[in-house]
């Protein structure tokens, strides 16, 4: 067992002691407590389904408490990119697994054929950072998507640097790189039709999943959504 896993099991026993026999409230904070040490546990050793070690702990949310924590999450992005979203460069939704979807129209953020975010969209992801930063019990994907023109692999090679660029500006702002992962998925998930600019212009996006880390579940959060 090494020293970290040994200090977080001796955090845990100074927090359960701390929790008086006569608490009434006593299940629901050894139940915090343990949530929260095992998740720190896996985000220091996990980043994906390889197990490869990283440096940054990631906590857990109670299972209870996730809904009032994507909650209030999703409010923070919400009123912080109303003028995003009222211009249509953002979408902000929220999946069936308490997860957030930001999406982001390629044409405001990276020119055509390029993998460089555009000077004018870096305000914008300074916002997305900040809020990360604060709600750090999260694991985010980034997801690179192109449209159907030119071929497979370069649309695929395009979708895995944009989505590369993304993490990296996340991370220069202080999102931890341990919560960050970045992949491509070409044109294989389009969102309209590939046979009208219009589609097309839908189908070149990012997309940001924001998976929160649940007490119990916390391999789930770095599991690709």
């Amino acid at each position: 067992m090494n020293y970290t896993v040994k200090t977080m099991i001796f955090l845990l026993g100074v927090s359960l002691y701390g929790c008086a026999a006569d608490d009434p409230n006593r299940r629901a904070k050894t139940g915090a407590a343990v949530g929260a040490v095992v998740g720190a546990v896996l985000g220091h050793q996990l980043d994906d389904d390889s197990g490869r070690y990283v440096g940054a702990v990631v906590g857990a949310i109670a299972g209870g408490a996730v809904g009032h924590y994507m909650d209030n999450q999703q409010n923070e992005f919400e009123d912080a990119l109303a003028e995003e979203r009222y211009a249509n460069d953002i979408e902000i939704e929220r999946l069936q697994d308490e997860s957030l979807k930001i999406n982001v129209s390629n044409e405001v953020s990276f020119d055509f054929d390029r993998a460089e975010i555009k000077p004018a969209f870096r305000p914008t992801l300074d916002k997305v950072a900040d809020i990360l930063v604060r709600y750090n019990r999260s694991i985010v994907h980034v997801i690179g998507h192109t449209d159907s023109t030119g071929s497979d692999a370069y649309n695929q090679d395009l979708s895995e640097r944009r989505a590369r660029s993304v993490t990296t500006y996340l991370a220069s702002r202080g999102v931890p790189d341990s919560r960050l992962q970045s992949e491509g998925r070409g044109e294989l998930e389009p969102r309209d039709t590939n046979a009208t600019e219009a589609g097309r212009q839908l189908n070149r996006r990012v997309e940001l999943i924001i998976k929160p880390v649940v007490a119990g579940q916390e391999q789930d959060a770095y599991q690709a959504p």
